[in-house]
Order: C-alpha cells, then structure tokens, then sequence
C-alpha cells in the first residue's frame, strides 16, 4: 500500500480529537490501516478481524478484549481494531474501556461497512468518537507524495514517468486507490480484477443478504457500466429480470458500503423545470472499469474518454468536498430541455457550475450551458469552468474559463 500522505491525518492527530475514539470508515483498499498504523505510532496492540481466527475468537466472546488489555496494567497503549464491523459487539467493550480507562487506552477503529454496524444495532459510540471518512487519493495527496521523493525505484521506466502525478490515461484507467498509484501496470490489472472479482462479487453479495448471485452479478456489471449517469430503475430492471425495490436496496448496500456515491441533482431551481433523479458514481474509477468487465487498456481510455473524465472530475470534487465539511457539496443539473451543468460545486460563499469536456481546444460554445447556470442563479453563482484537456486556461467568456484537468 503507498504510503501517501494523507489530508486526514491531520483531523485525526488535532487535538480535539486525541481523547476520542476515533473511527475512520470507507472502502477497501483506501488506505485506512495504513494511516491508522502512522497515527499510532510504536508499537500498537493490533487486532485484525480480517483474520479469521481472531474474528472468530472475538465473536465467541467479546469480553475477552476487556482482560487482554487489563495484562498491560496501567502502561499507555493505542489499540487499533481493523474492520470493527465484523465484529460490532467489540463496540460495546471499546466505550467500557473509553469511559472507564480514558488515560491508558487510545483506540483507532476502521471499517468499511456502516450497513453491517446499523444491523447489529452496534453503538458508534455518540459523544465519545470521532467518526471519519477516508477516500481514494486526491490529487493534492498524489503531489505531495511525488516531492516527498518516495518514487519506488523498483517500477519499470514507463511506469514511473506516470507515478504520482499519472497521466490521464492512467487515472482514467486505473483510479486513485493508493495501492493502485504505486504498483506495475499488470499488478494494476491484477489487483483490480481480484477486487470486483472477490471483494465486491463475495462480501457485498453477503451484505445484500441475495439469493439470486447471477442476477447481482448482473445488476453489480450494469450499475459499473452505469455509473455517472442518471439512475433509470425501472430501465435497469427490464435489463437484469430484478424488481424495481430490489435494485433500490442493492444501490443502498452499495453506497453503505462506500463502493457507491450518491451524487444529487442541484435543487436551486423549480423542480418542475430541472431532473431530480439522483447520479450514482462507482467511489474509483479503476473499481469502476473492472467491475464492469471491460478489458483495463488504452481502447477503454479512448472509447469512453469523456465520459471518464467526467466521472473522474466529480470524484476528484466530490472527496474534496467531503474533507472540507459542512457547507461544501456535490451536484449535478440538468433541465428537461437538455441544457446540462456535469459538476455543480457547492461552497459556503458560492456556487460553480463546471462542465467537463474530452476536447483539448475549447471555445465559447462549450460555455454555453454554464452561461445558462449562471444566468439563472446570479446571487449565487458569478463564475464558472470548463474542465478539459487544453493545455493552458482560457478565457471562453467574461464568466467561463476553460483549465486544463490537471488545474481541477
């Protein structure tokens, strides 16, 4: 796993957070072990419930994590417990020994199931934890790594000329999971594939609690193939022979297990005049393309290059977002007349439509559904952008700039 520097760590090492149980939650593979062991510093108790064994040990009895650390007497220890959902009745022993040890125990919990915590009624812990997420890669995390010079010297010369601050092809191709952005191109296949293959086929399945495994099989390759675009449930339930309810509740396992974004439409307008139906957008690209069975070469990249990138520019802004808090959001617009903003960013001073666009010469008539935006929310929204593969900005109006992706 690379180990990137990460914008989080920040919020996890403040000082208000010290005394908490903290919790970071998102999707495998992110990078949230890693992070956590930084955090921790020397020598932390690890409890691993990947692990079947020690999973096994702590479903038969929970309270056994209550004499374990009572051994260390009264040393200070930080415990970090990976995967905390697959055993949610730890939680319970955790806020014991949070109220009752507050000085000798820091504990640092991950999961990436907030579905499988809800259904066992597990008690996150209100008032004594911190609950975070954690993303794939943003892009300000990619260059901090590749100044830190942290380059592998093991890659192959074509693959470190993309390291870090990949190209396009290679973000658009492979994501931004840390483990993804320091391996081999055919690690990058390999790895993706195992991860549609075993992890989103098996323990998603497993979530969803399904019988039929070929129907979600298909429902899981035709989301993938779906996703950035306008949800058509009833379009999806002709495809895979599943009822409409059940592709809802698929989605909603898919999302609870942060595979899935739920990216809304903007609702500053009538909605009589505007779609309402939400976007869903696979959390990585990478997990996105080898879900949906397509081979992971440059025909992809080529084929699909708009639709990529668009999909890549509202991640990139949607994880921001999420990082920045309150007051900073994600959304799509589109009326029923065919005018369309792809990326709506919402911050608490302003809103900026952005459209996104596969051209490397952008011109005024690529504004023109910004200008629109723009048009109809003059109190909120006085400028705009259009995202693409130009190599310099330009003015396209008085209100639009076109940037290059890499000045997202």
């Amino acid at each position: 796993m690379g180990n990137f520097p990460r914008v989080l760590e920040r919020s996890l090492t403040a000082r208000a957070s010290r005394d908490k149980v903290r919790i970071v939650l998102g999707a495998r593979q992110t990078g949230k072990s890693t992070l956590l062991h930084r955090v921790a510093g020397t020598e932390p108790v690890v409890i691993d419930l990947q692990d079947p064994r020690v999973r096994l040990r702590y479903e038969r009895h929970p309270g056994q994590l209550l004499s374990e650390l009572e051994a260390f007497g009264k040393t200070r220890k930080t415990i970090l417990i990976d995967e905390i959902q697959k055993v949610p009745a730890l939680l319970e022993e955790v806020q014991f020994l949070a109220d009752k040890r507050t000085t000798q125990f820091a504990f640092l919990l991950t999961g990436s199931s907030a579905r499988r915590l809800r259904r066992n009624a597990a008690n996150l812990l209100p008032g004594r934890a911190h609950v975070f997420d954690l993303l794939p890669l943003i892009a300000s995390e990619r260059v901090s790594h590749e100044s830190s010079a942290l380059l592998p010297s093991n890659l192959p010369e074509d693959d470190q000329a993309g390291f870090a601050t990949a190209s396009l092809e290679q973000r658009l191709l492979f994501g931004d999971l840390p483990g993804i952005a320091t391996a081999s191109r055919d690690a990058r296949v390999a790895t993706l594939t195992a991860y549609s293959d075993t992890y989103l086929q098996e323990e998603i399945r497993q979530e969803a609690v399904v019988r039929d495994v070929g129907a979600f099989a298909a429902f899981l390759q035709l989301a993938a193939q779906e996703s950035g675009r306008i949800v058509n449930i009833a379009a999806m339930s002709r495809a895979t022979g599943l009822a409409a309810a059940t592709i809802t509740n698929h989605f909603e396992v898919l999302i609870d297990t942060f595979v899935v974004y739920r990216i809304p439409a903007f609702d500053g307008t009538a909605r009589r005049r505007v779609q309402t139906a939400p976007k869903f957008v696979f959390f990585d690209l990478g997990v996105r393309n080898a879900a949906t069975g397509f081979a992971l070469d440059r025909t992809l990249a080529e084929v699909q290059g708009g639709e990529l990138l668009e999909q890549w520019v509202t991640l990139e802004l949607h994880r921001r977002c999420r990082y920045a808090g309150r007051g900073h959001a994600v959304s799509y617009w589109r009326t029923y007349q065919g005018r369309e903003v792809d990326v709506v960013l919402e911050t608490p001073k302003e809103v900026i439509p952005i459209e996104v666009k596969w051209t490397t010469r952008p011109d005024p008539h690529d504004a023109r559904h910004v200008e629109a935006f723009l048009d109809l929310h003059p109190k909120r929204a006085r400028r705009g952008f259009v995202v693409c593969r130009t190599p310099v900005a330009a003015k396209l109006s008085e209100r639009v700039t076109a940037i290059p992706w890499q000045a997202l």
